[in-house]
């Protein structure tokens, strides 16, 4: 699909919206003058502390180009040539990284089959089986996406019990948080109950799917291992020569609950969508709704005649399963409009 203009608001991806507005100030303020390359700027000093005060004096961020590039650095902090990572059968770095962690990392993905996208302590038990058998790869770091593919959330307890059981078998967690914000604002809580205070050793922080332009950050919590950062983020061509832009904007986010705000009325939006259809009996939503993704089975010739118009994906195009998602800047509006067009074509 091309030209925005032939289509209303998107729902296909929280990619697809533009940049917050207090994201577009934060770039034109740190575009005066010269400033020292690759970090070395007062806006990645600034970021830096932002990140201790919102994670706690231990953590550690690291600002990167995008939420791939931020899995690949988190990850390969933990692993060795011969390791395994356990995750969910639907995890991004299993079904939309395009064999990244397997070619860049070299290492095995264990996929775990999952009820609503979200990972078990049981799961992770049930993996170890080959641990210490030369014959096998080792696993040796659990990741779980927070929201989940499936737009499920882990609720602080979730998080804390997987990390239990990952620590407990020598194993570290890693979280992918594209929308760490969205399961935050979920459960009325802040970024460190998900994160720091869960027993989670290294996660993303994502910004380009809550209101930033191109910004994400690799956010360490286990010390031992914030050396190897800056080496493995040269090597992974996620180091950012003009990082103040990218620094400024993360700093944005995290500036009076910017990311909260956002992620909200994302997640708002997305729950008004799921409410508006419930009583259509042609259609029906196949996870819970609790963040800003909406999946719901609908026949075949209503998906069609909404794709005309509306630009959203499927996501089992064999069950009649799509996927629609809502941002920052989705509007009551742009979802009652949606609403209304859904209706007409479940009726037709």
């Amino acid at each position: 699909m091309l030209i925005n203009s032939m289509y209303p608001k998107s729902f296909a991806s929280d990619n697809h919206a533009g940049v917050h507005p207090a994201i577009l100030e934060a770039i034109a303020a740190a575009n005066h003058g010269d400033a020292p390359a690759y970090g070395d700027d007062s806006w990645t000093a600034a970021f830096d502390d932002k990140i201790k005060e919102v994670f706690g004096a231990e953590a550690e961020g690291f600002a990167v180009l995008n939420g791939a590039g931020a899995n690949m650095v988190g990850l390969a902090l933990m692993l060795g040539r011969y390791d395994a990572i356990i995750c969910p059968d639907s995890a991004h770095i299993a079904t939309h990284e395009a064999g990244a962690a397997e070619r860049l990392l070299g290492v095995k993905l264990m996929t775990v089959q999952t009820e609503h996208g979200k990972l078990r302590p049981g799961d992770i038990e049930a993996r170890l089986g080959g641990v210490g058998n030369p014959h096998e790869s080792q696993p040796t770091v659990v990741s779980i996406s927070q929201a989940t593919e499936l737009g499920t959330c882990y609720s602080p307890d979730e998080i804390a019990a997987l990390a239990e059981a990952a620590h407990a078998a020598g194993l570290r967690l890693h979280v992918d948080g594209a929308r760490l914000a969205n399961a935050a604002a979920f459960f009325g809580c802040d970024l460190k109950t998900i994160t720091t205070d869960a027993g989670v050793d290294v996660f993303s922080f994502g910004g380009t799917k809550n209101g930033a332009l191109a910004a994400e950050a690799v956010v360490v919590l286990d010390s031992s291992l914030t050396g190897a950062v800056p080496f493995l983020r040269r090597q992974s061509l996620q180091l950012a020569s003009k990082m103040r832009f990218i620094s400024a904007q993360l700093s944005a986010l995290l500036t009076d609950d910017l990311w909260r705000r956002n992620a909200t009325h994302a997640n708002q939006m997305a729950t008004r969508l799921a409410d508006g259809i419930v009583d259509l009996p042609s259609l029906s939503l196949t996870q819970p709704v609790e963040s800003n993704a909406v999946f719901a089975a609908l026949p075949p010739a209503v998906a069609e005649t909404l794709r005309r118009r509306y630009q959203f994906h499927y996501w089992d195009e064999s069950a009649g399963i799509v996927r629609w998602m809502t941002a920052f800047d989705t509007t009551p509006g742009h979802v009652d409009d949606f609403l209304d067009d859904i209706r007409k074509a479940a009726t037709m």
